[in-house]
């Protein structure tokens, strides 16, 4: 089953990408580019989660609906 977490996305004025999370605590990512920053946050967050279930059970995140919005980042 797959579960979303909410991620807030900024650019650094070094022109890097910042991703945190509300949903995982202690989930910090940065990468070059937003993609990149999301395939970092997405392993991150597997670990951040995998640690809290072996201490104390899981954090409750929302199930994936079968259907939801998506933002699609293009890059020009």
């Amino acid at each position: 089953m797959e579960r979303i977490a909410n991620l807030h996305i900024e650019r650094l004025p070094e022109g890097v990408y910042l991703a945190t999370s509300e949903d995982v605590p202690g989930l910090v990512a940065q990468g070059r580019t937003i993609a990149e920053t999301l395939e970092i946050a997405r392993d991150v967050a597997k670990k951040l989660l995998e640690a809290q279930r072996e201490r104390s059970g899981s954090i409750e995140l929302a199930v994936a609906r079968e259907a939801f919005d998506y933002p699609l980042i293009v890059a020009d």
